[in-house]
Order: C-alpha cells, then structure tokens, then sequence
C-alpha cells in the first residue's frame, strides 16, 4: 500500500471520528466516566448540545456528499468490547512554537471503507456529509486536558483513527490531526496527535 493510500483511510475518520457517541459514557483523561459532548471536529464548531428531538437532525450544507454508503456488514465484524487502551497529546507546531490542543475533543473510530471516505475528505479540507449514527455507535471520544492530554480505556482491539483538532492562533481555523493506530487487548497504545 502505497504512502497516498494509507493516507486516503485517515481523512474518513474526521466524520465518524469527530463525532462522539450520545448516550455513551467515555473515559475523562482524569479516569472517571462522564457522558461525552458532541462535537464535530469536521468544521470546527465545537461542543454542542444534542438537537431537541422534536426539531429536525442538523442540515449537512456546506458538506461533501458521501460517495461511500455505510455497510452494516463491515462494522458487524468488529469487536465492540475489549481492554484495550490509547492516551497520547494533542498539539501542533506553529511558526516557532507549539500549540497545545487543550480541553479539545479527541476520538477513536476503526477504520473501515465508510471512516476511510470522511478520514481522506478531512485531510483535504473538506468536511463530508455527517456519519449515519450506526457508524457512530463505533466512535469513542473523550477530550483533551489543559496541558493537551488525552486517555480511553477499555477499548476493542483492531484498527483505529485517532483523531482531534487544534485552533491555528495565526488564523483561527480548526486543523485536523489524524492518526492510524492499532489497538491491542490488554495493551496502552501512545499516539502522539501532532503535526
């Protein structure tokens, strides 16, 4: 596989990646569990409150069509339980300096065809139509501390995009950072979120 095509997975993750689970609690990087906030790193709008269920779902304007159709096939094949464990630091270079990526939202979504479609859009710039909320059932998220780390726990086992983002100071736009990793049962994987 060559360098272009491993990229090409990456960005598919920004959709489902971005996106933390409603309803699911996640691992703060201080241990205790707490509910997740939605956040949707793909532009760069931050936390949000989950929409009233009498309003409609959120317009996908302004957003790439999916090309890719979610196949609940694939994601039936994946573990959905496991020990397995990512901690890491979100931060990102800047004209002579570092950004660090405090209290910022970070998932972790298996890379599949549908994750590799919105993982290759947001690396490009482009933020896809939102995740069908089944792919969503498979994205773990917490957010960073206030020095940029971040922790989850019991984890499955398999391949995973880990991914968050950093405000440019110099611009003030949201930049995507997005990692492959492979996560094992009884074993902490570092990813270091950095670019």
């Amino acid at each position: 596989m060559t360098t272009t095509q491993r990229r090409w997975p990456l960005a598919t993750m920004a959709a489902i990646v971005t996106l933390s689970l409603v309803g699911c609690g996640t691992i703060a990087p201080t241990g205790t569990t707490r509910q997740p906030e939605v956040i949707d790193i793909e532009d760069g709008t931050g936390p949000t409150e989950p929409p009233p269920e009498t309003q409609e779902p959120p317009k996908d304007e302004g957003r790439v069509a999916r090309e890719v159709v979610f196949n609940p096939e694939e994601y039936a094949q994946l573990p959905t339980t496991g020990t397995a464990a990512v901690s890491g630091r979100l931060s990102m270079d800047i004209g002579g300096g570092t950004v660090i990526g405090a209290n910022e939202g970070v998932s972790v979504a298996p890379i599949t065809t549908y994750s590799a479609e919105a993982a290759a859009q947001a690396l490009a710039g482009r933020a896809v139509e939102r995740a069908d909320p089944r792919a969503r059932e498979y994205t773990h998220a917490t957010r960073t501390d206030a020095n940029g780390y971040f922790q989850l726990t019991d984890l499955p086992p398999g391949d995973f995009y880990v991914s968050g983002t950093v405000v440019d100071p110099t611009t003030g736009q949201r930049q995507i950072i997005i990692k492959e990793t492979t996560l094992r049962n009884g074993h902490r994987t570092e990813v270091d979120l950095h670019r």
